[in-house]
């Protein structure tokens, strides 16, 4: 008896590989247009994040060119083309956000009640960096990546420390999260400061509440620019 193991694709994969069932099918042509995310999120059921990753995983497989402000546009030659097996199985960059903002606001609101003044000033040193106009994008996003680790070490939790660093790394080293960062970087997007700073200020006054709220309203304006652009 032969028995193919069950294999769950990720739902950002599912709507990628229909799509290019239809570019296959010539149904989508070189040089049209693809309807809007809206759209598509409507025709589909599921969120325009989910429509997003799927037009990164698009892309990467060579299939459509993201035009920002104009839309998703079929290439030329895209027969052979598809994001199944090309795109790992990973997490796609929003949901890894989502899981961030899940996570990292209790890694914070825990931090608050049990960081030392040695854990406050090594987040000061990344702050200033992050702060420094001086610094590249990539020294930027390297103390970024660090201060939300010192917080999630800060927790005292070594379970919800390990998830931080795993959705980094997801992050860091996935091809959709690669090429998702890249866009990000070319269209100028940094740490934003004072989101930083609202949530040291909360750290400093051991404020847990706080501390859980800047989090969430950082990760939260983050998702909400990465859709509006």
């Amino acid at each position: 008896m032969k028995i193919e193991a069950v294999k769950i694709r990720r739902l950002y994969l599912q709507v990628a590989e229909q799509l290019a069932q239809l570019l296959k099918d010539g149904e989508l042509k070189a040089g049209d247009r693809l309807p809007s995310e809206r759209d598509l999120a409507s025709k589909f059921g599921v969120s325009r994040s989910t429509i997003r990753e799927a037009m990164i995983a698009l892309e990467i497989s060579g299939l459509v060119e993201i035009r920002s402000g104009s839309g998703v546009y079929v290439l030329p030659g895209n027969g052979a083309g598809s994001p199944d097996g090309f795109i790992e199985e990973a997490p796609g960059p929003l949901e890894l956000l989502e899981a961030r903002h899940a996570i990292e606001g209790e890694t914070a609101a825990l931090a608050a009640q049990r960081i030392d003044a040695q854990g406050i000033e090594a987040l000061e040193q990344q702050m200033a960096i992050i702060a420094d106009e001086q610094a590249s994008i990539l020294e930027k996003e390297q103390a970024d990546e660090s201060f939300h680790q010192l917080i999630a070490a800060a927790s005292g939790n070594s379970a919800l420390h390990s998830s931080v660093i795993w959705l980094w790394d997801m992050r860091n080293e996935t091809a959709i999260s690669n090429a998702f960062h890249e866009k990000l970087r070319a269209e100028g997007s940094s740490p934003v400061v004072h989101d930083h700073n609202a949530i040291l200020d909360a750290l400093r006054e051991r404020d847990s509440e706080m501390a859980r709220a800047s989090m969430h309203r950082h990760l939260k304006r983050v998702v909400s620019y990465v859709l509006d652009n």
